[in-house]
Parts: structure tokens; sequence; C-alpha cells
């Protein structure tokens, strides 16, 4: 922090009045000018939030004067309920916030810069995750530090695999195409069951009567098919945008993504994946749970789901296949802590923001091994602690550490309406309604047109 004492300081004070800076607003140990506050702080992930009121807790220690309260709920609920809050104005002061929305709070200026905050005290952006700490950043701005971050992996039901005589050690070196699907496909068909024990292999396959179905696909990834598409596409070599972030023209007609929907699409009529209208109400866990699919990509955070004490299969991971382009690809991913703009709160806020991007608190979330923390030392504690818990999850940090190996998401401007056009686009080429080209090219030109 700067030192009130400082010569100069009354008049760099006056000079950032617009953007507030810590010592400016409050005493020089950063205590709140007018005594004691609540900050009000949401999050979604009920996973989590046993670690977050630990962080809560300890900080509220060593600051005294600040207290913290929060604020979980569900995914849907949760934004739907920002959005209304920040419309009427009485926001949380902070909120766990994530790439897909903050474009939009950002063009609407209902976050707070940080950068001057970052800048006076110091804060290191080098201890975190290569890529994380530019998610948050425009035009010279910061709106988050990196909290933590995800990457993707195939989950398989282990006993399917020794049923059908797949070695976990084929799945390690698994490869991928858009023509033939590779020798991943071969797995996702060895896998598949019809009614009448036969594999999708045997000529005899029964594609409309299928008991199992090799992999189970994620279709309502909108427009950044986080949870398989994306991956396979970039392993393709597909890119989504001009730049990225906050680049202006998509590239959702490039042949490399229509290739790899195309094989999606085959993927399904071939019967080794459900048709999109004959796919369970039940999110993508329940059926892995249920034994009704042997595979599948999922991020990170569902590392509990499937390797923790309540998962109802043993289930294992293994990496994503190396694609045409000769290496795999995963998406990237993270989240930050917003301070909400209008917040009467902000050099507090700051301080709680400060501690959640601290090793002090990601720490504590390393060792409750739900999610890997941005922070570097952190992740190899969590790590530590996944496999305390006899739980082998190495293959989603291993992205990390080979060159070209993550991507980022698409972070632009209308990111909201983008979502949606894709996501009716993948909609139609599923259930037959439009070609992948078609479908993609049209979805791009009313991508491209939102930004004039």
């Amino acid at each position: 922090m700067i030192n009130r004492k400082r010569v100069g300081a009354a008049l760099l004070c006056g000079l950032l009045a617009g953007t507030v800076l810590t010592a400016c607003g409050g005493s020089e140990t950063g205590e709140p000018a007018n005594g004691p506050v609540t900050l009000d702080y949401w999050l979604w992930d009920d996973n989590q939030q046993a670690s977050y009121q630990a962080c809560a807790d300890a900080f509220h220690a060593a600051n005294p004067n600040i207290t913290v309260k929060i604020t979980q709920t569900a995914w849907a609920q949760y934004w739907q309920n920002l959005t209304t809050q920040l419309a009427a104005g009485e926001a949380p002061d902070v909120w766990t916030n994530q790439v897909s929305y903050y474009p939009q709070f950002v063009s609407s200026q209902q976050i707070l810069d940080i950068q001057p905050y970052v800048d006076a005290d110091k804060v290191d952006l080098s201890q975190y995750q290569d890529q994380l700490t530019d998610l948050w950043t425009k035009d010279g701005h910061r709106y988050g530090l990196p909290k933590d971050w995800d990457t993707e992996a195939i989950v398989y039901n282990s006993e399917m695999l020794d049923k059908a005589g797949v070695k976990p050690a084929d799945l390690a070196d698994l490869t991928w195409n858009p023509a033939d699907g590779g020798s991943f496909e071969q797995v996702i068909a060895k896998l598949t069951v019809d009614d009448k024990g036969r594999n999708g292999l045997d000529p005899a396959f029964d594609k409309d009567n299928v008991k199992v179905y090799g992999y189970q696909p994620e279709w309502n990834d909108g427009s950044q098919g986080q949870n398989g598409w994306g991956e396979l596409a970039a392993a393709n070599g597909f890119t989504y945008l001009d730049k990225n972030p906050w680049g202006t023209r998509y590239k959702y007609d490039d042949p490399k993504l229509i290739e790899t929907i195309g094989w999606y699409k085959a993927l399904t009529d071939k019967g080794y994946a459900p048709r999109f209208d004959k796919q369970s109400t039940l999110g993508i866990d329940a059926v892995m749970n249920s034994g009704k699919a042997a595979l599948t990509i999922a991020g990170s955070w569902t590392i509990n789901t499937y390797l923790g004490a309540d998962a109802k299969q043993k289930f294992a991971l293994a990496p994503l296949p190396v694609g045409p382009v000769g290496v795999r690809k995963s998406a990237i991913n993270g989240l930050s802590d917003a301070i909400w703009a209008g917040t009467e709160n902000k050099d507090a806020a700051w301080k709680w923001v400060k501690y959640l991007g601290s090793a002090d608190c990601q720490d504590v979330v390393a060792g409750n091994a739900v999610v890997f923390p941005a922070i570097k030392t952190s992740t190899e504690k969590a790590l530590a602690a996944h496999q305390a818990k006899g739980r082998d999850v190495q293959v989603y940090v291993d992205y990390t550490k080979t060159p070209g190996g993550t991507f980022l998401l698409p972070i632009t401007d209308h990111g909201t309406e983008i979502s949606q056009i894709v996501q009716d686009a993948l909609q139609s080429v599923i259930l037959g309604q439009s070609a992948p080209a078609e479908a993609l090219t049209k979805a791009n030109q009313q991508v491209n047109g939102l930004f004039g």
C-alpha cells in the first residue's frame, strides 16, 4: 500500500479520487474509515462454500472491523439474482465472477477497476497460473485477480472399460481426427453396447436399441463447447476469434469447426452417443452414475462428483486425445472475484479480494481438494491433497505444463446473445434439421453482425 505520510500522497489521492485507492479512503492499516463494515460476498458452488467460509473467518480474525457474509445460490438462480440486484443498484459488495458473464458487467461499468489497488499494493501477478491474469483485463483496466482454474479430461467407467477389454493405458494414447474419429472413436464404439450385448464394432450392432452409450456428449455448451467439442475443434486447428480476449470477429464458419461438429453428428447417427432429442433430462453426471454411458469429457470442477465418496460407479480419468495439430488441447478457464462499482466499502472489498487472491486463502482451498487454485504453489498443494485421498488427477494439470496445451475460451461483448445463437445452430445440426456448414455459417454471420 501507499504510505499516507509519504510526500505527495494527498495529491495522489486527489488525482485518483475517481478510481479510489486503498490508502486514500481508510487508515494507514487499511481499516474502514467509518468503523466496522459487513461485506456481502456471493458464490454459487456449494462444494466450495466451506473453503471460503474458512477464508472469511481467517480474514475477519486479521481484520476485526470487516465481516464477510457469504451467500451461496445455485448457478442459474445466481446469475438471475445478480443481474436483478445490479439493475436495482443493490448488488453484493463482491461476487464470484465467470468469463461468460463478466464482459457485460464491464460494458455497463458495474465492476470496479482494481488496477490502482494492484499497483499500490504491488500484487505479484506472476504467482498465478499462466494466462489467467489476462482473462480479467481490458484497455489497461483490471477487473479481478485469479482465484482458481479448470481444464478438461476424459472421465470413464472403469468397470465398463475392463468388461470391454480396453486397458486404461489404451486411453493414455488416444488420437482423434474428424474423418474417422481415430482410436478415440474405436474405443467409443467398443464401449457402446446394444440390448443384445453387441458392441459398436460388431456388424450386427443395433444402433436403435442401445443399452450403454460409449460417449455421453455435452450439447448445452453454448458458444464455447468447453466440455467436448471445443477441445476437439481446437485440436483440429480451430480458434474462436481474431484475437482473444476482446476480439470482434468470430470464426464459427471455420471448416475445422464444421468438421468437428460433423463428427459429433456422425457419432450420434452411428448409435455411439445418444440423440439430442432422446437424451435424458438428467445431467451428464447423473447419466454417468446411472451406468447408461461409459465415458464423457468433463472439467476438473467435477472431480468430487466422479471420484468422491458419493459416486455410484467406479470412475477414473484419462487425457484428451491428440488431434491433427499434434497436441492435446484443453480449454483453461478460471474465476475471479469482482467488486461492485457501486459499493460504499471499496477499500474493505479490495482487502477481501486481495486476500481471496493470496496464498493464505488459496492454500486453504487447495487443502480441501475441490478445485485447483490459481496460484501455482497452491495448485501443487491441491494435487497433494487429492493424492492423499487416493485420487489421481494429474491429467488435469499436465495440459498446463505442455506448450500449446491450453487455450482460452472466448471473451467478448455480447456473450449471452452469442451463446444462444450458436446453441440454436448446434441444436439444429444434431436434430438433423441443418447441415453443419449451413448452420454454422449462418450463425457466424449473426454473431459478427452484433459487432457492426
